[in-house]
């Protein structure tokens, strides 16, 4: 069984972006989605309205999560699946905190509330997959330290809940590179980057609407032990008439059982 897994980060709308603003986009990332044929996709940063708009213009997906502050307040990791492939039979979003039941609550020294949001979905042919979805701290090293450990901790419980043999997913925007703390813990853990399939460096997935490829990456996809990377890349397409469809490449990775 394979299968393909995007994580996006979507860039919250800012009116100052100007052209690049979200309403301005829209088209473009929903065609981004399209042409990724991802079954699964993790969004970062998507507030409610927006993933609202994107999933009218993807009727194939539904999505789930909740806003980092709680509810609909705040911007969300959520999780796009596609509806005829996939059952949703239980999820949750935590917080990155002391306090992880308390969505809104800040540790660390973090800048702003953080989160993940995890699922288990059942593929139409019988088999599950676990899917995680998080956002760490931009300005804090210890709340993407703290929040990485936490991740892998909570992981680690769920899977000690009863599914021990499904494969994971964690997709997010880590803000930090390949050789920070955060990716070290998450390697400790046994969890493997599906950079490392690829015969070049990934080049920088954040670019700020400028495009480009020197530098590192601070997107990443990681599967645990149950699976395998069969290809992995970077999407530094153009969309919807010639633009980016956010400050950050989508990173695309087909994995298997």
């Amino acid at each position: 069984m394979e299968l393909t897994v995007m994580t996006f980060n979507l860039r919250v709308h800012v009116e100052q972006d100007g052209e690049n603003a979200w309403p301005h986009r829209i088209e473009a990332a929903a065609e981004a989605v399209r042409a990724s044929r991802a079954a699964i996709i993790c969004t970062q940063e998507g507030k409610h309205a927006m993933l609202r708009d994107l999933q009218e213009r993807l009727p194939e997906y539904a999505w789930l999560g909740e806003g980092r502050s709680g509810g609909e307040d705040g911007e969300y990791c959520a999780v796009f699946y596609l509806r005829e492939d996939f059952e949703l039979m239980e999820s949750g979003t935590f917080g990155l905190s002391e306090r992880p039941e308390v969505l809104g609550y800040m540790s660390w020294q973090t800048a702003c509330p953080r989160i993940c949001t995890w699922a288990r979905l059942r593929h139409k042919d019988g088999r599950s997959w676990l899917v995680f979805n998080t956002h760490l701290d931009h300005i804090s090293e210890e709340a993407r330290r703290e929040g990485a450990k936490l991740i892998v901790q909570r992981m680690e419980d769920i899977v000690s809940d009863g599914s021990a043999e499904l494969p994971a997913v964690l997709c997010g925007d880590f803000n930090c590179g390949p050789g920070s703390e955060a990716v070290r813990i998450l390697h400790q853990a046994g969890m493997r980057s599906v950079y490392a399939v690829m015969d070049e460096p990934p080049g920088l997935t954040f670019h700020n609407f400028r495009g480009g490829e020197a530098g590192e990456p601070i997107d990443y996809i990681f599967i645990s032990a149950q699976a395998g990377i069969v290809s992995a890349h970077v999407d530094r397409s153009l969309y919807g008439g010639g633009r980016y469809p956010s400050d950050h490449y989508p990173v695309c990775a087909r994995v298997e059982l």
